[in-house]
Protein backbone atom coordinates (compact mmCIF):
# COMPACT_ATOMS: atom_id res chain seq x y z
CA UNK A 1 0.00 0.00 0.00
CA UNK A 2 1.48 3.83 -0.73
CA UNK A 3 0.68 6.01 1.33
CA UNK A 4 1.04 10.25 0.40
CA UNK A 5 1.78 12.35 3.40
CA UNK A 6 1.80 15.84 3.91
CA UNK A 7 4.63 17.48 4.85
CA UNK A 8 4.04 17.76 8.72
CA UNK A 9 2.78 14.31 8.76
CA UNK A 10 6.14 13.43 7.00
CA UNK A 11 8.47 15.02 9.43
CA UNK A 12 6.27 13.85 12.29
CA UNK A 13 6.64 10.22 10.96
CA UNK A 14 10.04 10.14 10.63
CA UNK A 15 10.93 8.29 13.37
CA UNK A 16 7.81 6.33 13.77
CA UNK A 17 9.01 4.90 10.63
CA UNK A 18 12.17 3.27 12.45
CA UNK A 19 10.07 0.56 14.38
CA UNK A 20 10.16 -0.87 11.28
CA UNK A 21 14.11 -0.60 10.93
CA UNK A 22 14.67 -3.94 12.82
CA UNK A 23 12.43 -6.33 10.25
CA UNK A 24 15.37 -5.12 7.17
CA UNK A 25 17.98 -5.28 9.36
CA UNK A 26 17.23 -9.07 10.64
CA UNK A 27 16.55 -9.89 6.64
CA UNK A 28 19.27 -8.60 6.13
CA UNK A 29 21.51 -10.80 8.54
CA UNK A 30 19.90 -13.53 7.23
CA UNK A 31 20.33 -13.07 3.67
CA UNK A 32 23.83 -12.19 4.09
CA UNK A 33 24.31 -16.34 4.12
CA UNK A 34 23.05 -16.51 0.86
CA UNK A 35 24.56 -13.34 -0.97
CA UNK A 36 28.13 -12.57 -0.29
CA UNK A 37 29.79 -10.67 -2.87
CA UNK A 38 33.78 -10.68 -3.10
CA UNK A 39 36.67 -9.51 -5.10
CA UNK A 40 37.26 -12.60 -7.56
CA UNK A 41 38.91 -11.72 -10.17
CA UNK A 42 38.64 -8.70 -13.24
CA UNK A 43 35.91 -9.33 -15.91
CA UNK A 44 36.99 -7.01 -19.34
CA UNK A 45 33.75 -4.82 -21.25
CA UNK A 46 34.09 -3.73 -24.44
CA UNK A 47 31.02 -1.28 -24.19
CA UNK A 48 30.22 0.25 -27.69
CA UNK A 49 28.04 3.28 -28.31
CA UNK A 50 26.36 4.75 -31.51
CA UNK A 51 24.87 8.26 -31.67
CA UNK A 52 23.62 9.47 -34.91
CA UNK A 53 21.80 12.84 -34.96
CA UNK A 54 18.90 11.95 -37.64
CA UNK A 55 17.24 15.53 -37.94
CA UNK A 56 19.80 18.01 -37.40
CA UNK A 57 19.51 21.25 -38.73
CA UNK A 58 22.86 23.69 -38.76
CA UNK A 59 25.48 23.53 -36.35
CA UNK A 60 25.29 20.42 -33.32
CA UNK A 61 26.70 18.99 -30.47
CA UNK A 62 26.85 15.19 -28.98
CA UNK A 63 27.71 14.68 -25.39
CA UNK A 64 28.57 11.30 -24.22
CA UNK A 65 29.98 10.01 -21.11
CA UNK A 66 32.89 8.38 -20.48
CA UNK A 67 33.93 5.82 -17.54
CA UNK A 68 35.40 8.30 -14.68
CA UNK A 69 36.48 5.58 -12.29
CA UNK A 70 39.83 4.21 -11.73
CA UNK A 71 40.05 2.09 -8.16
CA UNK A 72 39.75 -1.71 -6.84
CA UNK A 73 36.66 -2.17 -8.21
CA UNK A 74 36.69 -0.91 -11.94
CA UNK A 75 39.32 0.46 -14.55
CA UNK A 76 39.42 1.99 -17.66
CA UNK A 77 41.71 0.20 -20.17
CA UNK A 78 40.81 2.00 -23.32
CA UNK A 79 39.09 4.95 -24.93
CA UNK A 80 38.68 5.54 -28.75
CA UNK A 81 36.21 6.89 -31.11
CA UNK A 82 35.19 7.35 -34.78
CA UNK A 83 33.38 10.09 -35.99
CA UNK A 84 32.54 11.92 -39.72
CA UNK A 85 34.20 15.37 -39.86
CA UNK A 86 33.32 15.85 -36.44
CA UNK A 87 35.65 18.15 -33.78
CA UNK A 88 35.93 15.88 -31.00
CA UNK A 89 37.43 16.49 -27.79
CA UNK A 90 37.47 14.97 -23.86
CA UNK A 91 36.86 17.13 -21.00
CA UNK A 92 36.84 16.29 -17.22
CA UNK A 93 34.73 17.89 -14.93
CA UNK A 94 36.48 19.94 -12.15
CA UNK A 95 33.74 19.67 -9.50
CA UNK A 96 32.93 15.65 -10.21
CA UNK A 97 35.95 14.38 -11.87
CA UNK A 98 33.25 13.12 -14.82
CA UNK A 99 34.51 12.57 -18.05
CA UNK A 100 32.84 13.61 -21.07
CA UNK A 101 33.79 13.32 -24.58
CA UNK A 102 32.23 16.36 -26.89
CA UNK A 103 31.89 16.54 -30.81
CA UNK A 104 30.98 19.41 -32.59
CA UNK A 105 29.57 19.46 -36.45
CA UNK A 106 29.40 22.11 -38.75
CA UNK A 107 25.91 22.28 -41.23
CA UNK A 108 27.42 20.64 -43.51
CA UNK A 109 27.72 17.34 -41.95
CA UNK A 110 23.99 15.92 -43.00
CA UNK A 111 24.18 12.93 -40.35
CA UNK A 112 26.54 13.54 -37.35
CA UNK A 113 27.64 10.09 -36.17
CA UNK A 114 29.91 9.04 -33.59
CA UNK A 115 30.81 5.97 -32.11
CA UNK A 116 32.58 5.02 -29.06
CA UNK A 117 33.97 1.81 -27.23
CA UNK A 118 35.40 2.11 -24.09
CA UNK A 119 36.93 -0.97 -22.69
CA UNK A 120 36.91 -1.75 -18.65
CA UNK A 121 36.97 -3.87 -16.50
CA UNK A 122 35.14 -4.78 -13.31
CA UNK A 123 35.25 -7.15 -10.23
CA UNK A 124 32.80 -7.47 -7.22
CA UNK A 125 32.74 -5.36 -4.58
CA UNK A 126 32.03 -5.90 -1.15
CA UNK A 127 32.51 -4.77 2.41
CA UNK A 128 34.32 -7.11 5.20
CA UNK A 129 32.56 -5.72 8.28
CA UNK A 130 34.77 -7.23 10.52
CA UNK A 131 37.93 -5.57 9.18
CA UNK A 132 39.29 -2.01 9.02
CA UNK A 133 40.56 -0.01 6.04
CA UNK A 134 43.41 1.55 6.08
CA UNK A 135 43.48 3.01 2.63
CA UNK A 136 44.23 6.91 3.35
CA UNK A 137 41.47 9.83 2.15
CA UNK A 138 41.90 13.32 1.48
CA UNK A 139 39.93 15.38 4.18
CA UNK A 140 39.03 17.81 1.53
CA UNK A 141 37.47 15.29 -0.38
CA UNK A 142 35.29 13.89 2.20
CA UNK A 143 34.46 17.19 2.95
CA UNK A 144 33.36 17.80 -0.69
CA UNK A 145 30.84 15.23 -0.37
CA UNK A 146 28.67 16.74 2.78
CA UNK A 147 28.31 19.80 0.44
CA UNK A 148 24.85 20.71 -1.26
CA UNK A 149 24.50 20.56 -4.69
CA UNK A 150 21.56 21.92 -6.96
CA UNK A 151 18.69 18.91 -6.54
CA UNK A 152 20.28 17.62 -3.25
CA UNK A 153 20.50 20.66 -0.54
CA UNK A 154 21.22 19.48 3.00
CA UNK A 155 19.40 22.33 4.73
CA UNK A 156 15.39 23.33 5.47
CA UNK A 157 13.41 20.01 5.51
CA UNK A 158 16.13 17.81 4.46
CA UNK A 159 18.20 18.72 7.82
CA UNK A 160 15.01 18.28 9.76
CA UNK A 161 14.26 15.09 8.64
CA UNK A 162 17.96 13.49 8.68
CA UNK A 163 18.06 14.77 12.78
CA UNK A 164 14.51 12.92 13.32
CA UNK A 165 15.73 10.01 11.68
CA UNK A 166 18.92 9.58 13.45
CA UNK A 167 18.10 11.26 16.67
CA UNK A 168 19.94 8.91 19.59
CA UNK A 169 22.60 7.47 17.14
CA UNK A 170 25.82 7.74 18.15
CA UNK A 171 28.16 6.66 15.08
CA UNK A 172 27.98 6.99 11.34
CA UNK A 173 27.26 3.35 10.57
CA UNK A 174 23.95 4.16 13.34
CA UNK A 175 22.71 6.74 11.24
CA UNK A 176 23.54 5.42 7.93
CA UNK A 177 21.96 2.32 9.17
CA UNK A 178 18.62 3.96 10.51
CA UNK A 179 18.27 6.59 7.33
CA UNK A 180 18.91 3.36 4.68
CA UNK A 181 15.88 1.62 6.57
CA UNK A 182 13.98 5.35 6.70
CA UNK A 183 14.04 5.18 3.22
CA UNK A 184 13.27 1.76 1.76
CA UNK A 185 10.10 1.80 4.71
CA UNK A 186 9.48 5.55 2.84
CA UNK A 187 9.41 5.43 -0.19
CA UNK A 188 8.51 3.16 -3.28
CA UNK A 189 10.05 2.60 -6.85
CA UNK A 190 7.37 4.21 -9.80
CA UNK A 191 7.86 2.32 -13.19
CA UNK A 192 6.24 5.42 -14.92
CA UNK A 193 9.24 7.93 -14.14
CA UNK A 194 11.18 8.81 -17.58
CA UNK A 195 14.23 7.73 -17.57
CA UNK A 196 16.12 7.40 -13.83
CA UNK A 197 14.20 10.31 -12.72
CA UNK A 198 15.68 13.88 -11.60
CA UNK A 199 16.45 13.42 -7.93
CA UNK A 200 15.00 16.79 -6.65
CA UNK A 201 14.95 15.62 -2.70
CA UNK A 202 13.26 19.04 -1.69
CA UNK A 203 10.51 18.67 -3.82
CA UNK A 204 10.10 15.11 -2.45
CA UNK A 205 9.97 15.72 0.99
CA UNK A 206 7.92 19.01 0.86
CA UNK A 207 5.47 17.11 -1.08
CA UNK A 208 5.58 13.68 0.24
CA UNK A 209 5.61 12.33 -2.26
CA UNK A 210 8.88 9.67 -2.27
CA UNK A 211 7.82 7.66 -5.45
CA UNK A 212 10.50 7.95 -8.17
CA UNK A 213 13.33 6.06 -9.94
CA UNK A 214 17.72 5.42 -9.16
CA UNK A 215 18.34 9.08 -9.24
CA UNK A 216 15.59 9.99 -7.41
CA UNK A 217 15.65 7.38 -3.98
CA UNK A 218 18.98 7.24 -4.25
CA UNK A 219 19.39 10.86 -4.02
CA UNK A 220 17.05 11.21 -1.31
CA UNK A 221 19.39 8.65 0.92
CA UNK A 222 22.34 10.99 -0.45
CA UNK A 223 21.04 14.00 0.42
CA UNK A 224 19.66 13.09 4.11
CA UNK A 225 23.34 11.19 4.70
CA UNK A 226 25.04 14.45 4.01
CA UNK A 227 22.50 16.56 6.69
CA UNK A 228 22.98 13.98 8.77
CA UNK A 229 27.23 14.51 8.25
CA UNK A 230 28.16 11.16 6.22
CA UNK A 231 29.74 12.01 3.23
CA UNK A 232 28.03 10.64 0.44
CA UNK A 233 27.72 10.71 -3.31
CA UNK A 234 25.98 9.87 -6.31
CA UNK A 235 27.63 7.21 -8.73
CA UNK A 236 25.78 7.06 -12.51
CA UNK A 237 26.76 4.15 -15.07
CA UNK A 238 24.91 1.22 -16.61
CA UNK A 239 24.46 -2.63 -15.77
CA UNK A 240 26.56 -4.87 -18.43
CA UNK A 241 25.28 -8.39 -17.42
CA UNK A 242 22.65 -10.31 -15.99
CA UNK A 243 22.32 -10.16 -12.22
CA UNK A 244 24.65 -12.84 -10.51
CA UNK A 245 21.82 -14.08 -7.94
CA UNK A 246 19.10 -14.34 -10.58
CA UNK A 247 17.95 -10.71 -9.93
CA UNK A 248 15.76 -9.92 -13.16
CA UNK A 249 15.19 -6.46 -12.75
CA UNK A 250 18.86 -6.06 -11.29
CA UNK A 251 20.85 -6.64 -14.68
CA UNK A 252 21.86 -5.89 -17.96
CA UNK A 253 21.46 -7.23 -21.28
CA UNK A 254 25.06 -7.48 -22.71
CA UNK A 255 23.69 -7.22 -26.72
CA UNK A 256 21.52 -4.02 -26.27
CA UNK A 257 22.09 -1.77 -23.04
CA UNK A 258 19.26 0.59 -23.73
CA UNK A 259 17.37 1.17 -20.87
CA UNK A 260 20.53 -0.48 -18.58
CA UNK A 261 21.78 3.18 -17.11
CA UNK A 262 21.48 3.50 -13.38
CA UNK A 263 22.19 5.52 -10.22
CA UNK A 264 23.23 3.99 -7.13
CA UNK A 265 25.54 5.94 -3.72
CA UNK A 266 28.04 5.22 -1.71
CA UNK A 267 28.84 6.58 1.55
CA UNK A 268 32.18 6.82 3.65
CA UNK A 269 32.28 5.13 7.04
CA UNK A 270 35.55 5.56 8.57
CA UNK A 271 37.08 2.36 9.54
CA UNK A 272 35.75 1.10 6.21
CA UNK A 273 36.16 3.40 3.66
CA UNK A 274 33.50 4.14 0.89
CA UNK A 275 30.89 1.89 0.88
CA UNK A 276 28.27 1.51 -2.10
CA UNK A 277 24.44 1.52 -0.85
CA UNK A 278 21.30 1.20 -3.07
CA UNK A 279 18.00 1.61 -1.50
CA UNK A 280 16.57 2.09 -5.18
CA UNK A 281 17.59 -1.24 -5.91
CA UNK A 282 15.57 -2.64 -2.98
CA UNK A 283 12.95 -0.80 -4.09
CA UNK A 284 13.29 -1.56 -7.50
CA UNK A 285 13.18 -5.52 -6.53
CA UNK A 286 9.88 -4.73 -4.38
CA UNK A 287 8.01 -3.67 -6.96
CA UNK A 288 8.76 -4.94 -9.98
CA UNK A 289 10.62 -8.31 -9.24
CA UNK A 290 7.43 -10.74 -9.18
CA UNK A 291 3.81 -10.02 -10.32
CA UNK A 292 2.70 -9.01 -7.45
CA UNK A 293 3.74 -5.78 -5.54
Amino acid sequence: MTTFLSRRSLVKSASASLLLAGVPALRAEEAQRHFDPKPNGWRTFDVTTTVSLKEAKGPSTIWLPVPSLDNGWQRTLDVHWTDNAGKVQMSTDGDTGAKILTASYDAAVALPTITLVTRVQTQNRGVDWQAKSSEPVDPAELRRWVQPSELIPVDGIVRKVAQQIVAGTRTDREKAQRIYDWVIVSSYRDPKVRGCGVGDIRAMLESGNLSGKCADINALFVGLCRAAGIPARDIYGVRLVPSAFGYRELGGNPASLKGAQHCRSEIYLKGHGWVAMDPADVTKVMRQETPEW
